[in-house]
């Protein structure tokens, strides 16, 4: 499956060249300061990921990465998301210029361990971080950076409410792009605007 996926992308990547892209949109409410319009931006964070690293923004500066937030006994959307996620990856994975960041919302359970045993049995062997860290600071950046929903809640499955979107975001700490993580055909709209923002990046 991942195989034909990549024979088809590299097809819609190389058809799509000779095409002219607008730029894509920069997401959320801007504010205007001294006439001009500013937008939100990722806030400050630190994390630790799967390799015992420190995983803050100073590791996506000048970067395009792709977030989002699971965790690892999800019954529901997770393992969907992650499929979903590592088709993007295989794309992307030998491009230093684009990053993939997922962030447990259940940190007592997704160990630095626990999250090193599930990559290394996923495959992943660079520039994807599966991060853990203060669940506190997990839910605040989520709903106030990344305008996700993650808490918990004993009456869900899994114990969790979480939101199933890929958030791209540019070198800029911006949100460019919001995707079902959940649905193949948005994986492909994912892949083509991570080409199209790498193109911006090139232009500037």
């Amino acid at each position: 499956m991942e195989k034909r996926f990549l024979i088809l992308m590299v097809y819609i990547l190389i058809a799509s060249c000779a095409k002219t892209k607008e730029k894509l949109p920069i997401l959320g409410n801007p504010a205007t300061v001294a006439g001009s319009l500013t937008y939100p931006k990722i806030g400050d964070f630190s994390f630790t990921d799967q390799d015992s690293l420190t995983v803050n923004n100073k590791t996506f500066a000048g970067k395009i990465y792709i977030a989002d937030f699971i965790f690892l006994s999800c019954p529901t959307i997770c393992p969907k998301m992650n499929s979903e996620l590592k088709k993007v990856y295989e794309v992307y994975k030998n491009n230093p210029q684009v990053l993939f960041l997922s962030h447990t919302i259940d940190p007592d359970h997704d160990t630095v361990e626990r999250l090193k045993l599930y990559t290394d049995n996923y495959g992943i062997k660079n520039n994807w971080h599966f991060v853990t860290g203060n669940k506190d600071s997990i839910y605040k950046m989520a709903k106030e950076s990344y305008f996700a929903t993650a808490y918990p809640d004993a009456k869900e499955p899994g114990g969790y409410v979480h939101s199933g979107g890929f958030l791209l975001i540019d070198k800029n700490r911006h949100v460019r792009g919001v995707y079902d993580g959940t649905n193949p055909k948005e994986t492909q709209r994912l892949v083509l605007d991570i080409k199209t923002l790498l193109e911006e990046n090139q232009s500037e």
